[in-house]
């Protein structure tokens, strides 16, 4: 039997989640994707996220547990690690949190007449698997993996404490602003052609995992004009470009094609840990970085702006840029004011991160804070 789960934040959230498993699953039988999972009951997935929430609350010698829960059988995992069950507790994910706090493993869950067990580690799941990770005390985000594979997983919802907040794949948010939409990731389940577009969301968190915070600029491939809005002469140029991921999309092996562009998006991410923006193509050629962005000798000053999330209900709101963040957040939004056929992405060292592009249909710098679908 299910114990009877206290965290009502998991209550709220279970029936809304079974939906939209259920919603893809049915996608991604007409899209013929192999192998995915089936969508997880209500009643499973509240009592996942109970057990999860307070073994986050908990310490294991000081430590915090960092935990990532796949609901999968053993025989639906690629070289799964099986041990004898342990009951789903707070207890016991907190004894087994330091074996799977190295990225990409999982402790299998599953299911008998008992109620909810771990059975041991996974590294290899199926797309569409329901996955719980604990990202640090009372913070929880619910995810699947993309069908295609490749890169970050796909966030359903995240749970903060007694605040819920349900991801807007479809990003409705940023209907009016069609350069938002060419950066932002994919609901998870393309065409199966395993075409990568969403390379900027790996080097997002590329630029958040080194905790520095960042700035990139994406400017037109074969342009020049963005130079305007950028301190002259340049710290660090990039001579000739580098052009490493784009390299890698040309790639035709897929296993060595994932590798070439991950390796090259640690690269360019890496620089976007130096002071100043970092400035690369759309179609991802390194030119610049450290670069110091000032306001175009044509150009006025940014005076308001307009910021959204993906997140459900969400409401827009217009302010200064001033009061959307510190330097990086004002620099990006007057180079895009300036030069409306660009795009900034702005990492703020509290783990936030922001996407800036020109709204036509607004006629003013569009922010949408992309957080949510980073964690």
């Amino acid at each position: 039997m299910l114990s009877e789960p206290t965290y009502l934040a998991a209550r709220m959230v279970a029936p809304m989640v079974e939906a939209h498993f259920a919603r893809h699953r049915a996608a991604a039988l007409a899209a013929d994707v192999a192998r995915a999972a089936a969508p997880p009951p209500a009643p499973w997935v509240e009592a996942i996220i109970d057990a999860a929430f307070w073994a986050s609350l908990r310490r294991e010698e000081g430590h915090p547990p960092r935990i990532s829960l796949a609901l999968l059988q053993p025989e639906q995992a690629g070289q799964p690690v099986v041990f004898g069950p342990r009951r789903l507790t707070p207890y016991n994910l907190l004894k087994l949190a330091p074996a799977v706090e190295q990225p990409g493993i999982h402790l299998g869950v599953w299911f008998d007449d008992e109620g909810l067990y771990v059975w041991g580690t996974a590294t290899e799941i199926p797309p569409l698997c329901f996955v719980l990770e604990v990202v640090e005390p009372g913070l929880l985000v619910i995810k699947h993996r993309r069908a295609d594979g490749f890169g970050k997983f796909v966030n359903v919802a995240i749970l903060r404490g007694d605040q819920l907040q349900l991801v807007d794949a479809e990003n409705a948010a940023v209907e009016g602003c069609p350069a938002l939409h060419l950066f932002l990731p994919t609901p998870g389940l393309p065409a199966g052609t395993g075409e990568i577009d969403n390379v900027l969301v790996e080097l997002a968190a590329a630029m958040r995992a080194h905790g520095r915070g960042g700035l990139v600029l994406v400017v037109p491939p074969g342009s020049t004009r963005w130079q305007e809005s950028i301190v002259q002469p340049m710290t660090y140029p990039v001579q000739p470009p580098y052009t490493g991921i784009a390299q890698g999309q040309q790639e035709h092996s897929k296993r060595k094609w994932l590798e070439e562009i991950q390796r090259s998006i640690g690269i360019v991410g890496g620089f976007t840990a130096v002071d100043g923006a970092t400035v690369i193509t759309r179609d991802y050629h390194l030119l610049a970085f450290g670069a110091k962005v000032a306001r175009a000798e044509s150009g006025a000053p940014v005076d308001q702006m307009v910021l959204t999330e993906p997140v459900v209900d969400s409401v827009a709101r217009y302010l200064h840029p001033a009061q959307n963040g510190g330097t990086r957040h004002l620099a990006a939004a007057q180079f895009v004011h300036d030069q409306h056929d660009a795009v900034a992405l702005v990492a703020s060292q509290d783990g936030f991160f922001t996407l800036f592009a020109w709204s036509e249909t607004l006629q003013m710098v569009h922010a949408h804070r992309i957080d949510v679908l980073l964690l």
